[in-house]
């Protein structure tokens, strides 16, 4: 519950918010672009890029410095390019044959929750987002990630100085950050982006403020008959090890068909990946879940680490990739059935492509509805066939699902760190949250030749048909 002085706190931030925006607000697009290219330069600046990361691990606890150097670097030029040529301020388009003329507006103050599984990338991305559009914003950060992202916005603050743009276009609540403070926040800005735990987003979805929620990841992947094997274990492995496991993007599940179940263990095997015996696996499960948690002394942790907490003793163990984990059960009961963001793979036997379809379609009803679904496939079939009956709003076809769902330079996936689940997943977006979710659309309409019809037209196959 907020205090009068959290609400005023958060009001003082606000108000500076709204001057600096009316500011922005009489930008060019030129201007504007320059105002996102001196931002970005923060962290795409390989020195700044390399310290926040680094930061951000030792505050944190969760990923690794050389991965997270390499997501701010990649997410960040990557959504550059998507932003580099969009139109946002002024007429955006012209549809003269139905005579609309499209006006690119600012929502107004963005208000943003940032996990702390991505303390600078995630920041980084939504403050592009908003400033392409003439807003200003107010991240709200993680308790653990709030020092790099007050590092971060000290670096901001520098290139927006350098072109003459207002600093409080950018700000974050104060320290130290609370819940309170968090939740009053959403109440007073004019649209909520919400990255992070269900419970953030849910409180988003309630505040009474226009808000952009995402669902809970827990990625399967199916291994078909047809599937390159070897490509498909060096992709998962490059996926699943990235940032030790910390996107909700990597995967949790694979579900192998039986005709290449032994094949795809030997390729996994290849690549780093051993599967734990009956014994290794429920000591990881009683170590890895504690009071219904995940215990964050193996989240996102080093292999070698999650070996040291749990005990597992078996020579090489300790130095491998990822573990795998056999299973057959789904749900509450069966916890590896579910997201664990670690480095740790659960690993189902289908009897075919159908079986294999039931099982992803069992495992998203647990958890992860709405997100995304993968296949390593040589079918061209198969992923249509997914996208046509899975709960999901993404089918990632023969790619690093982490890499992928969130945009990648080979593929057409709007970068973000964000990924709206639909309404399987309790959003309101299907899509990867991106520049147009923070931008309002003034529509200006004019008359255009008349284009009636009659009842015949709309009615007379009807009629012939059922009515005669």
């Amino acid at each position: 519950m907020t205090t009068t002085n959290e609400q005023a706190q958060v009001a003082e931030l606000v108000a500076r918010a709204r001057s600096a925006q009316a500011i922005f607000d009489r930008y060019s697009q030129t201007e504007v672009d320059e105002v996102v290219t001196a931002v970005a330069w923060a962290l795409i600046n390989p020195e700044n890029n390399e310290r926040l990361a680094r930061l951000a691990v030792e505050e944190t606890g969760l990923g690794n410095v050389k991965d997270k150097v390499t997501k701010n670097h990649r997410k960040t030029l990557g959504l550059l390019r998507d932003l580099k040529n969009a139109k946002t301020v002024g007429i955006i388009n012209e549809d003269p044959d139905n005579g609309l003329v499209e006006i690119g507006r600012p929502v107004g103050v963005v208000g943003v929750i940032v996990p702390s599984t991505n303390p600078i990338a995630t920041p980084m991305n939504n403050t592009l987002n908003a400033l392409k559009c003439r807003n200003a914003i107010i991240l709200a950060p993680s308790p653990k990630g709030q020092p790099s992202c007050t590092r971060l916005l000290e670096l901001v603050y520098a290139e927006l100085d350098r072109v003459g743009a207002p600093r409080d276009l950018v700000q974050q609540l104060p320290t130290p950050v609370s819940k309170a403070l968090s939740m009053e926040m959403l109440k007073q800005v004019d649209l909520v982006v919400a990255t992070g735990s269900q419970n953030n987003v849910r409180a988003s979805y309630t505040s009474g403020t226009p808000a952009f929620g995402v669902g809970a990841g827990n990625v399967s992947v199916i291994v078909d008959e047809t599937a390159d094997l070897a490509a498909a274990a060096a992709k998962i492995k490059a996926s699943k090890t990235f940032d030790n496991a910390t996107s909700c993007s990597s995967e949790n599940s694979v579900i192998i068909v039986d005709e290449v179940y032994d094949a795809m263990l030997a390729e996994f095997a290849k690549v780093g990946a051993p599967m734990l015996d009956a014994d290794e696996k429920q000591k990881l499960q009683d170590t890895m879940w504690q009071h219904g948690h995940l215990n964050r002394e193996v989240l996102a942790k080093p292999v070698s680490d999650v070996c040291s907490v749990v005990g597992l003793e078996r020579e090489g163990l300790a130095d491998s990739a990822f573990l795998l984990v056999s299973e057959t059960g789904i749900g509450a009961e069966a916890p590896f059935s579910g997201e664990k963001m670690s480095l740790v793979l659960t690993v189902y036997r289908a009897s075919d492509f159908e079986d294999a379809k039931r099982l992803a379609s069992s495992v998203l009803s647990y958890q992860g509805k709405g997100h995304s679904l993968g296949i390593h496939t040589s079918d061209p079939e198969r992923p249509q066939n997914l996208g046509q009956e899975m709960p999901v709003c993404r089918i990632i076809v023969n790619q690093p699902h982490c890499f992928a769902t969130g945009g990648s330079f080979d593929n057409g996936m709007p970068f973000s760190l964000s990924m709206g689940c639909g309404t399987w997943g309790g959003n309101i977006t299907d899509q990867n949250v991106h520049y147009k979710h923070y931008m309002n659309i003034t529509r200006v309409v004019r008359t255009i030749p008349p284009r009636e019809v009659t009842v015949e037209d709309i009615f007379g196959d009807y009629q012939r048909k059922y009515l005669s």
